[in-house]
């Protein structure tokens, strides 16, 4: 590339002076492109203390538990290799639903990361193409990494079993390891990494050295590589999946059975989708002029979603073959979730808008509204504990004995809230609400982290310029059409942050709820994370408890991309 090319001047204006050094260094990292070689490579070298301790941290205990969720044992890690027998074991034939519908997303999502960065490199004049050798090199590297990586695992696991008692040496330890790390399946897998490293690297450096230089060059390697890992994702998924499938029908027909898998499959999934449509139909409804073509809209939604719950209603069949104790530590953790959410993020928003204006002892009160977040949880879950105490004698209970109402178990109440309010209508449990036991619970929740919300809604009111209240003000706007037009629009992105945020917090509470529990309550407030605590410390059934760990992951995300999907068009930044 040529200085007047950079400079956009003209090349004939100026006499080209060309040095015998400049036309003799012609090495790998010379001239301006190879300065951006080394650039880059002086930038990846700082980062790679972060990239360390995030893959160290974060990636390699999801890593593992993925791993170890395809094991079954009893107090053994890794244990036996047993596919999705846990999944199965957890929430039954869904496992095969989860599983499909999973591959198919893995593979939109690579067909859509590639779509995109063509589309991107097409608007800007760029080659696109020529970065899938270097891209997929680099896709099939972390693939084979990961590979290895999880070939080696139940070696070194293995070796401590191998050093006991007398075995326990220095040199035993050091033959074990190389006996591990020399295995032919371990070492396969990394001869082929650091061969698709060497490929990706040499095709990486053929494409920036042979570009031309006035064509605006961009690099989307990590297009192909984003592309690549996702498709191979998929195949493990999709390997394992029919594995277990083609195992439980070889079952089933020895025993003379049969296997409705792909009706259930086709109903649930025809359900879902015609969920999809209405949603569709409801959001097209709010942007028709014509009123008959709204409740056209409308009705059309509201009979799609009558079809899907005829359709879906073969989910509860195949959630009964799950594990009982895992559906309904679900279910309490929704519910403790709807039960702390709305009531803290409005507590909040009212307490903030209060603190907000020019009062006297604002300082102090948020000091005081701040203080139930930062005090220890399990201190005051204790405390919480002791006052709604199932005793007479406890302070809730002497409060309402005061006002002459009988006094209730609380903490140790494991009745659905909806069966004590209608002594005379006993509901199923499943459709009776959270039970009073976790009603004190999401009161304690609501309780420690509305302090919080209301300093974050705090700093989101700050941010809004006292000049477009007071022009609200002269043209006649008193307080309530300013905090509905201006106050919640502009805050809005302090809300969704909020909301993302207490899905996450109230699917990962795991200290109060576990202080706060008792086994009077009859399991009623184990939360999901609570019932993966159990599995793993109690029952020592390590490989069932990272499945259950996985799917709770696959839970939140999915509640985060639903949450992302309706706060994208009610989000203003300004």
């Amino acid at each position: 590339m040529s200085d007047a090319f950079l400079t956009g001047q003209d090349a004939s204006a100026r006499p080209a002076v060309r040095t015998p050094d400049t036309t003799a260094r012609r090495g790998l990292l010379a001239g301006r492109q190879g300065r951006r070689v080394r650039e880059a490579l002086l930038a990846y070298l700082f980062l790679l203390p972060a990239f360390l301790v995030v893959g160290l941290f974060g990636l390699f205990p999801l890593i593992f538990a993925a791993f170890m969720s395809t094991h079954r044992g009893l107090n053994r890690i890794p244990g036996t290799f047993d596919g999705l027998g846990n999944y199965i074991l957890a929430i039954g034939d869904l496992t095969y639903f989860l599983g499909f519908w999973g591959v198919v997303v893995l593979v939109f999502l690579a067909l859509q990361a590639v779509g995109r960065s063509a589309t991107a490199a097409r608007d800007k004049g760029s080659p696109f193409w020529r970065w899938a050798a270097p891209g997929i090199a680099f896709g099939v590297m972390i693939a084979a990494w990961l590979g290895w990586l999880i070939r080696l695992l139940p070696l070194l696991l293995d070796i401590p079993n191998q050093m006991r008692g007398a075995r326990n040496t220095p040199e035993n330890f050091r033959r074990l390891l190389g006996e591990a790390l020399a295995t032919p399946a371990t070492t396969q897998l990394l001869w082929l990494t650091l061969a698709a490293l060497i490929v990706g690297v040499v095709s990486a450096w053929i494409v920036m050295r042979n570009r031309h230089h006035r064509i605006h060059y961009a690099n989307y390697a990590g297009s192909f590589t984003l592309a690549t890992i996702l498709i191979g994702v998929a195949a493990l998924i999709g390997w394992l999946t029919w594995a277990e499938l083609q195992s439980n029908i070889t079952e089933s027909l020895a025993s003379g059975g049969g296997l409705d898998i792909g009706s259930q499959m086709i109903l649930i999934s025809a359900g879902f989708l015609l969920l999809w449509l209405s949603w569709r139909l409801w959001q097209s409804a709010s942007r028709r002029d014509s009123m008959v073509s709204v409740m056209l809209r409308l009705g059309g939604a509201a009979m799609l979603i009558i079809g899907a719950w005829v359709l879906v209603a073969e989910a509860p069949r195949i959630i009964a073959q799950g594990d009982a104790k895992w559906w309904n530590a679900l279910l309490a953790t929704f519910y403790y979730s709807l039960g702390t959410i709305p009531p803290q993020l409005i507590v909040a928003l009212v307490l903030a808008v209060l603190l907000f204006q020019e009062i006297r002892g604002r300082s102090f009160f948020r000091v005081i509204y701040f203080l139930p977040y930062i005090a220890p949880f399990v201190g005051t879950a204790a405390v919480f504990k002791i006052i709604f105490s199932s005793r007479p004698t406890a302070p809730i209970n002497s409060i309402l004995s005061f006002f002459g109402l009988p006094s209730q178990a609380w903490i140790n109440e494991p009745a659905g809230i909806l069966n004590l309010l209608t002594p005379g209508l006993q509901l199923p449990a499943w459709s009776a609400g959270p039970s009073l036991a976790l009603i004190v619970i999401m009161i304690y929740g609501v309780w420690s982290f509305f302090g919080f919300n209301t300093v974050i809604f705090l700093a989101g009111l700050g941010n809004i310029p006292k000049e477009m209240y007071e022009a609200a003000a002269i043209d006649g706007a008193g307080r309530w059409p300013q905090f509905r037009y201006i106050t919640l629009p502009l805050l809005s992105p302090t809300l969704y942050f909020l909301t993302l945020y207490s899905v996450i917090g109230t699917f990962k509470a795991f200290n109060h709820i576990y202080v706060l529990r008792t086994g009077a309550a009859l399991g009623t407030t184990d939360t999901a994370s609570v019932v993966i605590f159990q599995t793993f410390q109690r029952d020592t059934r390590y490989g069932y408890a990272s499945a259950l760990a996985i799917l709770l992951l696959l839970v939140i995300i999915l509640l985060t991309i639903v949450n992302n999907r309706v706060a994208a068009e009610r989000v203003h930044y300004g």
